[in-house]
């Protein structure tokens, strides 16, 4: 995979969508300074606007309202924020969209996963730069009313080819509604009337796409999706680290911490959690044979547990999901694992993604991706798996801040008491939902019972002002309410992400982790560490990379001593410092366990090998292979509360931890402490030669022989240098 040109289009995509978007939106009276009105000669069929040239611009009918609904989204953002902050929010919104749909459009023709097997954005024949759905527009499984045809061959006629591209992608794109609507949601508002993409442009977006990333990167793996969603946030990533320098604000939280997981690390992470869990209780299973980056002791043996489970038993939970890329991941193992069980793909592709996989994210835009992937891996393995109309368990967090608290007692339906009471409960939890995320603890409801109250309301109608406003306001929301209580108020048996870090946090995440998680507040990571004990059902197992400073500074001891005492580490990477290219924070991976364990855990130590992530997995195989090299440890963790402060010492010796087990701390025997201290250095010290002999005094031997001397300067040692010191 060419991660150099996916980064390069990526980053330029972005920059270039923003300008375009931004450009028609000027077009149209609409910019960072404000909202113009349509010019006095408009009518209500046609509006005009001054751009400065002697025509003014023009559009008409529908694109008045989707105009409309435009200035709608802005000044609801603008509500929570200013103007300027709310036009650049929704700017950003439209190209994202837009670029989420061309990334997953070209994954789908090059793979042939298109249902109308024509090329949207490309064409089979090689130097034809004219996309085959315009070529043969009527040959797609595209319907068509007689008026759109007529439209098709005037502007075919007219040779307005751009056009005729633009309307015939948006149709392409409500025709995917069908089979995969969580990402083409249908387009017939503003994000319609600001799309500017051309094929006929050599420099546009679409040509770049096509031209810079080669094809056989689409066919490798879905991860592609990934890295183009995180290469295309870079800009604004560090547009938001340099802004704040400090507190990242709660829109922002989304671009600092979205991290696409390295794809030897995701296996690492998966195959030694739900990998592990699997042949822990099936020793004889083949799947260890396919398990590249599985960690077994020197032995080779685990410990057998006697415990009957089935594939569709196995639940797996990403609560950080991002693109999906750790989802995508599990789907090829859960795979696996029903193969052996003997299902077939086609069974086995519907049941991992009914029953076995599910993920949140409080970014919208990479949930849409991470459900992408997801589909297209069980595309891969069942040809009409899109046409099957199977329900996911991925979704973005929907907070409730802006729905109306409304009373449902005065709906005239026969409600149960509890109803009310779990309705008006999911209302109040997921309050400031987007900032939390899954952080948020839910409790379980009668869920059955809000369903049942849901189609009885849909089968009998508004019938007076109550039930009106209920299915204003809050009626079509609570279907994606629920379906998020439903994952977060779950346990699963293997909880696996990499998840956010962060330590300079504002507003309510701020507020809720100092009343709910202050032991383990140093960073949103760690926080993260603690909660998703409680996703993970007793003896199930967490998978995570995070940054590798939770296993020895005092801020994390706390957390440390949690694990240690509670739970158990499976097994670590601790990589080399700065090996991880995509962030500047030395990382880790490492799998835990939800309960004690005597067994010793099993660690890879990196440090010594300098470079990025591809010689660490070279190392670590290395490792996987020749349990006796010197990095390779096995460690009772017991051992750590031993040492003070309970680092994750796992490389240090037996002897080393006899010192602190029968030796006496220092602490006990003596006070230790900083040393001669000036408080500031510039006021009270200087070098040698800039001193007055007149006034210094070489032999004072305590405070008091020093103020008795009424001298200035008294010798004082200050690291490599003698300085002199004033009294």
């Amino acid at each position: 995979m060419n991660k150099s040109a996916i980064k390069s289009f990526a980053i330029w995509a972005r920059t270039k969508l923003i300008n375009e978007i931004t450009y028609k939106s000027g077009l149209i009276g609409i910019t960072d300074k404000g909202i113009s009105h349509p010019l006095d000669s408009s009518t209500d069929n046609i509006q005009h606007f001054n751009i400065g040239t002697e025509k003014p611009y023009e559009i008409k009918d529908r694109e008045i309202k989707q105009r409309d609904a435009y200035i709608k989204r802005i000044k609801e953002k603008e509500a929570t924020s200013d103007y300027n902050t709310a036009f650049n929010y929704v700017i950003e919104e439209i190209a994202y969209t837009w670029f989420n749909r061309l990334i997953a459009i070209r994954f789908m023709e090059v793979n042939d996963y298109l249902p109308s097997k024509t090329r949207v954005i490309s064409s089979e024949t090689k130097g034809k730069t004219e996309p085959d759905m315009v070529t043969s527009p009527f040959d797609t499984d595209m319907e068509f009313t007689s008026e759109e045809k007529d439209y098709i061959i005037s502007l075919k006629h007219d040779n307005r080819l751009d056009e005729l591209f633009r309307f015939l992608f948006i149709k392409q794109c409500n025709t995917l509604n069908a089979v995969l609507p969580e990402l083409f949601e249908k387009t017939s508002d503003y994000t319609e009337l600001l799309l500017t993409i051309s094929f006929t442009d050599s420099d546009g977006i679409v040509s770049h796409l096509v031209n810079d990333i080669p094809e056989e990167d689409f066919t490798e793996a879905v991860e592609i999706i990934g890295w183009l969603y995180q290469y295309y946030n870079e800009d604004r990533k560090n547009q938001v680290i340099n802004i704040y320098k400090g507190t990242v604000k709660k829109d922002d939280i989304p671009a600092a911490t979205q991290l696409f997981t390295t794809d030897w690390v995701v296996r690492y992470m998966v195959d030694n959690s739900l990998g592990r869990y699997w042949i822990e209780r099936n020793p004889n299973s083949k799947l260890r044979e396919k398990l590249e980056y599985l960690v077994t002791p020197k032995n080779q043996d685990f410990k057998f547990v006697d415990e009957k489970i089935t594939p569709e038993e196995l639940t797996f939970f990403d609560p950080c999901m991002g693109s999906g890329h750790i989802l995508v991941y599990a789907f090829d193992l859960l795979m696996e694992i029903y193969r052996e069980y003997g299902y077939e793909d086609r069974e086995s592709a519907r049941l991992i993604v009914e029953k076995n996989l599910y993920g949140v994210d409080i970014d919208d835009r990479a949930s849409q991706l991470a459900y992408f992937a997801v589909m297209m891996k069980a595309r891969s393995y069942d040809r009409r798996f899109l046409t099957r109309n199977i329900s996911i368990n991925l979704c973005p967090i929907l907070e409730t801040n802006n729905i109306p608290k409304v009373d449902i007692s005065h709906i005239q339906l026969d409600l149960q008491d509890t109803v009310k009471e779990d309705v008006n409960y999911l209302l109040d939890v997921f309050t400031d939902a987007k900032e939390l995320g899954s952080l948020i603890t839910v409790k379980p409801v009668n869920f059955s019972e809000i369903e049942n109250f849901m189609n009885e309301f849909a089968e009998h109608g508004a019938s007076n002002m109550f039930d009106l406003q209920w299915y204003n306001s809050v009626y079509s929301k609570m279907p994606y309410i629920l379906k998020q209580a439903k994952i977060l108020s779950n346990k699963f048996t293997i909880v696996c992400t990499n998840p956010p870090y962060m330590n300079k946090i504002e507003g309510q995440l701020k507020k809720f982790i100092t009343k709910d998680y202050k032991d383990y507040s140093g960073d949103l990571f760690s926080v993260f560490i603690y909660r998703n004990f409680d996703y993970t059902i007793p003896n199930g197992y967490l998978g995570f990379m995070t940054p590798f400073v939770w296993m020895f500074i005092k801020t994390y001891e706390k957390l440390r001593e949690y694990i240690i005492n509670n739970k158990s580490i499976a097994t670590l990477v601790q990589m080399e410092y700065s090996a991880f290219e995509e962030a500047t924070v030395p990382i880790c991976s490492f799998v835990l366990k939800n309960g004690p364990e005597k067994e010793k855990g099993l660690y890879i130590k990196l440090s010594d090998f300098k470079g990025g992530m591809e010689v660490q997995k070279k190392k670590v195989l290395e490792a996987l292979h020749d349990k006796e090299c010197k990095y390779f440890y096995e460690k009772s963790e017991e051992n750590f509360s031993k040492i003070p402060g309970s680092p994750i010492a796992y490389w240090v010796s037996e002897n080393f931890i006899k010192v602190f087990n029968k030796g006496t701390s220092l602490g006990k025997l003596a006070i230790s402490r900083n040393g001669m201290k000036t408080g500031e250095n510039q006021r009270f010290l200087r070098f040698w030669s800039e001193v007055c002999f007149v006034d210094f005094n070489f032999k004072a031997i305590d405070s008091y022989d020093a103020l008795k001397s009424n001298a200035k300067w008294f010798p004082y040692n200050k690291t490599s240098y003698k300085k002199s010191m004033i009294y």
